[in-house]
């Protein structure tokens, strides 16, 4: 690779007025440069791979290793360069590579197939419906965030794997701290530890006192079958679970009504085909905006480029589901298009999100509900006054004012 001073910075900017495009770099890249050097915030040399099908190859090639997690070029200090050899935590599905990633996801798989979720999509109607009758009971107005977006999914996610909701507080904290791309060692240190030894606690009790849920079967499966997590693959596990299980699906709920407020006439589409709509709706705001980072343990080639062995890439989601190659006139929300779920926002390959279904389930069920019992729903501040998680690894808007009536 050139000399750090020669190499472009990883583009995180977003274009301005614009909050739902990822940055303009990205569309001149796949023309121009598919497979580019880059400098990241981690403070190593990556290569930046922006076309929809190199993104597609790399995530789905087994010497990508996963161990860097998908996001550690993001955090500054990191201080990763091409020798570094990641330790990787037992447990840890996100990194683990090979037969230890199998195993693990395995074990989750069954709890996340299509007739499981389809299974809690009655729960997840009376959820939207219950918070939409609270809201709708607030004086003509409400924060959509905080009172509709973030409960639903963590209130689904608590669940499905068995986590007292009264908790939720506590990890929806430590979450936003785990997920800021400004977090700092120590805080993203302490953040881990805390909610690592709540899930310790919560698994002790699990062990002792066993419920219907993930968790406690998950436990009893191992026992049964020999093959039992350890506390620290538990607790490692369920930190991935818990972050992922609620952190997307609320910045999704929140950023698609925006996006629904800003096209008032494609709300009809919405409700009568929620499935499509959503689909597109994931590849339009691709909100993992960062890409997920992967290490080359093989020499191999990606598009017209070498990439050597134990050399860093980040293959970018966003820039990928902007692609006009496979997506004709992509920088425009059209919920006809054909084909809408062969976009990557939940990733490709062996690391695919787990609960891509269940969080199908919760955007459709939340979009088309929402719409249908608040028609006319609109902003309750003016639109420039809206903030957005510009440093989060998980974009979104942070409030989101509403009013209705």
């Amino acid at each position: 690779m050139t000399a750090a001073s020669e190499t472009p910075a990883l583009p995180t900017t977003r274009p301005a007025g614009c909050p739902y495009d990822p940055p303009e770099t990205y569309a001149t890249l796949r023309e121009e440069a598919p497979t580019s050097q880059v400098r990241c915030p981690a403070g190593m040399d990556a290569w930046l791979v922006t076309r929809y099908s190199d993104v597609r190859a790399v995530l789905a090639d087994r010497t990508m290793s996963s161990r860097g997690a998908s996001s550690v070029h993001v955090n500054a200090g990191a201080d990763l360069d091409g020798d570094f050899e990641v330790e990787v935590s037992p447990g840890s599905i996100i990194q683990l590579d090979g037969r230890d990633h199998s195993r693990l996801r395995k074990m989750v798989l069954a709890e996340f197939t299509v007739r499981r979720v389809e299974a809690m999509r009655t729960y997840v109607q009376e959820l939207v419906e219950s918070h939409l009758d609270a809201m709708l009971a607030k004086p003509g107005e409400a924060d959509l965030v905080r009172d509709f977006a973030l409960p639903i999914p963590s209130l689904v996610i608590c669940e499905l794997l068995g986590v007292p909701y009264a908790d939720r507080e506590r990890f929806q904290h430590q979450s936003g701290v785990l997920v800021s791309t400004d977090t700092t060692r120590e805080q993203g240190q302490q953040a881990y530890e805390e909610i690592s030894g709540f899930l310790a606690g919560l698994f002790t009790d699990k062990r002792k006192n066993p419920q219907d849920d993930l968790f406690s079967r998950l436990i009893a499966r191992g026992e049964a079958t020999g093959d039992a997590l350890g506390m620290e693959e538990l607790v490692m596990l369920g930190l991935s679970l818990l972050v992922a299980g609620h952190e997307t699906t609320a910045n999704m709920i929140a950023l698609s009504t925006l996006v629904l407020l800003d096209h008032p006439q494609q709300r009809d589409v919405v409700l009568a085909a929620p499935e499509r709509a959503v689909e597109e709706l994931l590849r339009y705001l691709s909100v993992v905006q960062f890409g997920v980072l992967r290490y080359a343990t093989e020499d191999v080639q990606v598009g017209t480029r070498a990439v050597k062995a134990g050399e860093w890439l980040v293959a970018a989601l966003n820039s990928a589901n902007r692609d006009e190659e496979l997506f004709p006139a992509a920088d425009k929300l059209d919920f006809h298009r054909e084909s809408p779920r062969t976009h990557v926002a939940f990733g490709f390959g062996a690391h695919q999100c787990i609960g891509q279904q269940l969080a199908r389930v919760e955007l459709q069920e939340a979009l088309t509900r929402l719409f249908r019992r608040v028609p006319d729903l609109r902003l309750a501040v003016p639109r420039e006054s809206l903030a957005y998680k510009h440093n989060t690894l998980v974009y979104g808007v942070r409030e989101l004012p509403v009013a209705w009536g």
